[in-house]
């Protein structure tokens, strides 16, 4: 008889679904919030501060959606999460109307509740399969991003002038999003086995947890490497508009970059098995770099067009494996804490960087934003070299 599972299942599919509706949402707001922060901000080195909101409430909301993943278990909280996603698109949406700058961070701040769940979709993942699949099961969750990669930046375009407020239509069309996201996740059964049947004090302490060398590169590749990708993304729409490229060409890299990080969700998984996380996270290190060196060749279309896609996919090789990885250095006992760990240090990191991203592209320009960029890929390349040290050490004093 067959041990062979097959990794697509129903509720696999549909949490995948549930991927694709978040990503809608986390592209948009990357697409427009800065643009109308711009126009609504009293200083134009403010305009991303609405984007820092979204991520500043992001990592506000870490611990207190871990509390709620282990009183009321996977689905309930994510459906409170996307409920928190209809709430906040529609006071960005009347933000936007009213033309008031704090509402629309008030706003970008609550809907951080909606991504700080979102992001617990690919742990959730791997509790939708057999062990033996979970690396692949992640890795097609993050895949499911490809829905986002081109509703959301087409969504932006098509709904930019639906009303007589820019964008107005987005965060509305994002509000339907979310109660589609809440219908979905209704028909999701999470097993039994993995409800949180325990304090979060249980295990580990996480001080301890972050000692690991295994946990500590997981969260160093997690969180730098979202925040190198991050510093450029959030930062490219006014890039371009600066440069005076029309919003259909900033809709159209945002679209390329969403689908390099998402796409090769289909096959990154096997590249993990096959070669190993720290291999496949180094990739991404390389693609990075690459990234960084087309963008200061030039602004022209074509450059942000070719290094946001590089971006995209060196961000996913690193995404992937560093989620693989922490996966490997904690118990089920412990999953709530280390998951609300590492979603801190992403988050932490990414509002660090909205914020600067606003700041050095207004005053600084697109270069300097780059070398930012490769500062943080570079400790990054650090850690994994250290840790792959480490690992053959150990295997050398064993085998000894």
């Amino acid at each position: 008889m067959s041990d062979k599972h097959p990794l697509l299942n129903k509720n696999l599919a549909l949490l995948i679904l549930c991927q694709g509706l978040f990503l809608t949402n986390n592209v948009t707001f990357i697409a427009i919030n800065g643009l109308v922060g711009l126009s609504l901000s009293p200083a134009s080195w403010m305009a991303t501060i609405p984007v820092m909101g979204y991520v500043v409430g992001s990592a506000f909301s870490t611990t207190i959606v871990a509390k709620s993943q282990n009183h009321f278990g996977r689905k309930i909280s994510f459906q409170i999460g996307l409920l928190v996603a209809v709430f906040s698109a529609l006071i960005c949406a009347y933000a936007a109307m009213s033309k008031n700058f704090w509402l629309l961070v008030l706003g970008t701040f609550i809907a951080g509740y909606y991504s700080a769940n979102g992001q617990l979709y690919r742990f959730a993942a791997a509790e939708l399969t057999v062990v033996s699949q979970r690396d692949k099961a992640v890795s097609w969750v993050l895949a499911g991003g490809m829905l986002g990669a081109i509703v959301g930046p087409n969504l932006a375009s098509w709904t930019r002038d639906l009303f007589d407020t820019a964008f107005l239509g987005a965060y509305i069309a994002l509000s339907i999003a979310g109660f589609i996201g809440i219908i979905v996740m209704q028909f999701i059964h999470f097993p039994e086995e993995f409800k949180t049947q325990h304090s979060l004090s249980a295990g580990r302490d996480l001080k301890t947890l972050l000692r690991q060398p295994v946990f500590m590169v997981a969260v160093i590749g997690a969180s730098l490497g979202y925040g190198a990708m991050n510093l450029l993304m959030a930062a490219t729409p006014l890039a371009m508009q600066i440069c005076g490229l029309p919003f259909s060409d900033t809709a159209l890299v945002l679209e390329w970059h969403v689908i390099g990080m998402f796409a090769p969700g289909f096959f990154t998984g096997s590249l993990i098995e096959r070669f190993g996380t720290l291999k496949i996270m180094g990739v991404g290190v390389i693609l990075t770099i690459l990234c960084i060196a087309i963008a200061l060749t030039g602004v022209e279309f074509h450059q942000f067009l070719i290094a946001l896609f590089l971006l995209g996919v060196g961000w996913n090789f690193l995404f992937t494996g560093a989620t693989s990885l922490a996966m490997t250095a904690y118990q089920p006992e412990e999953r709530d804490k280390a998951q609300a760990a590492i979603n801190f240090f992403v988050f932490g990191t990414m509002a660090f960087t909205s914020f600067g991203s606003g700041t050095l592209i207004t005053t600084q320009g697109w270069n300097i934003l780059n070398f930012g960029s490769l500062l943080m890929i570079t400790v990054t390349a650090g850690a994994l070299i250290w840790l792959g040290a480490n690992q053959k050490k150990s295997l050398t004093n064993s085998a000894n």
